[in-house]
C-alpha cells in the first residue's frame, strides 16, 4: 500500500466488536457508566447501537468522529492495521516490516476507504506506519498521523447506566 489517512467515513465503527482490555474497560465505565460496554464470556466490548455502529461514533457536520478520542481503545487506535511478531494472514514477505531491527508483520483491512494502494511512500513509512507500530508495541500512547483530526473535547460526555437506545 502506498499510504493511509483517515477519511472520517466511520466505516471502522460499523459492524466490529471492539475488544477492551481491563484498564480500558475500567476507564470507560468510570467516565460513561457500565452501559457503555457489553460483557462477553471472557472479554468486554464497546457497546453498539441498534444500527450496529459503535456507541461513540458521532456525526460532526459531514464527518464521522470518535467521541472516545481522549481514551480510545488500542483496538480502535490500530485499525485498519494488524501488527504481529509472526506472519498471520499470509504473504509474509510483503507484510514484513523492520522496526529498529525487530521483525514485525503488518497487515491492513482492505475495506478501509483511507487506503491508497501502490508502492509505499517514504513519508508513510517513516511517520504513519511507524506510529501504528509504536502504538501496537506500547511505546507510544498519543496519535498524530494514525487518526483523524478531532475536537479536543469529547463529543459525548453522558454517563450510561441503563440499557437501551442512547442516541
Amino acid at each position: 500500500m502506498e499510504s493511509w489517512s483517515c477519511v472520517t467515513c466511520g466505516g471502522c465503527c460499523r459492524g466490529f466488536d471492539v475488544v477492551l482490555d481491563f484498564p480500558e474497560w475500567v476507564n470507560i465505565v468510570r467516565e460513561y457508566g457500565v452501559g457503555a460496554t457489553s460483557p462477553g464470556i471472557s472479554r468486554f466490548y464497546l457497546k453498539r447501537k441498534s444500527d450496529d455502529t459503535c456507541l461513540f461514533l458521532c456525526k460532526f457536520f459531514d464527518r464521522w468522529l470518535c467521541a472516545l478520542q481522549h481514551m480510545k481503545p488500542i483496538a480502535c487506535k490500530l485499525w485498519p492495521f494488524k501488527i504481529s511478531e509472526k506472519p498471520r494472514y499470509g504473504r509474509p514477505s510483503e507484510a514484513l516490516y523492520d522496526y529498529r531491527g525487530r521483525r514485525l508483520f503488518v497487515y491492513v483491512d482492505p475495506s478501509c476507504l483511507g487506503i491508497r494502494w501502490g508502492k509505499p511512500t517514504t513519508d508513510f513509512m517513516s511517520t504513519t506506519l511507524t506510529e501504528f507500530v509504536e502504538l501496537a508495541l506500547g511505546t507510544r500512547k498519543k496519535q498524530y498521523y494514525s487518526t483523524s483530526a478531532a475536537p479536543s473535547r469529547p463529543l459525548y460526555a453522558k454517563r450510561i447506566d441503563t440499557v437501551g437506545p442512547y442516541f
